[in-house]
């Protein structure tokens, strides 16, 4: 199958000729001065700011027996300005570290989000979060769990988190997402991704608790 479209230029199409690290703490921030070609076949030279964000991965934990999807409240600092507030409904999600792959960071943090155990794993996709400044890649996964011995609050203080666990009905999770109460883009994008995917993903997972 044709996959539609392809990139008319690569890597090799762009040069970095400086680059600054303009902040180094829990973020980076970078100034890059590069060339790159344009369509019409000449050169574009342009200075930008990159902010510097390592991979993350994402899951959306869902229960096919109690039709539930698991998810968690947080506050997040980017949304201090939120209209209803800055703490956001989000799926399970965690910095990938040196050495781990994106499948090992999803069930340690499943673990230390929600105290959940992952019985089974779907990739759902790997995007770039914001690539108009930002570099950042995030792999998103539907989880299979048991979401009757899931609940309370977890998190590491150390790592400066609160979070509470939420079990929602997997059609009032939809509708959130409808009316705009679910509103962060992997989160979104997951159970999107589940409402096209349900009567599969319900019952493959339902093979796997029979």
């Amino acid at each position: 199958m044709s996959e539609g479209w392809t990139p008319f230029y690569d890597q090799r199409h762009v040069e970095v000729t400086d680059r600054d690290t303009v902040y180094d703490g829990f973020f980076k921030l970078q100034q890059l001065r590069l060339r790159y070609t344009t369509f019409a076949g000449g050169d574009m030279e342009i200075t930008r700011e990159l902010f510097y964000r390592d991979d993350a991965v994402c899951v959306l934990l869902y229960d096919p027996r109690l039709d539930e999807v698991v998810m968690i409240e947080q506050f997040r600092i980017g949304t201090l300005d939120h209209p209803h507030s800055p703490w956001l409904l989000e799926l399970v999600a965690g910095i990938v570290e040196r050495g781990e792959s994106a499948a090992d960071v999803a069930h340690r943090e499943a673990a230390e989000e929600a105290g959940a155990e992952l019985q089974a794993l779907i990739p759902i996709s790997r995007y770039s979060v914001s690539p108009g400044g930002s570099r950042e890649y995030i792999d998103l996964f539907c989880a299979c769990v048991d979401a009757s011995v899931i609940s309370g609050d977890h998190g590491l203080a150390e790592e400066g988190e609160d979070i509470r666990v939420h079990r929602i009905p997997v059609q009032q999770a939809f509708q959130l997402v409808r009316c705009g109460r679910i509103d962060n883009a992997a989160s979104i994008i997951a159970l999107q991704w589940l409402q096209l995917n349900f009567d599969t993903v319900k019952a493959e997972f339902l093979k796997l608790q029979s």
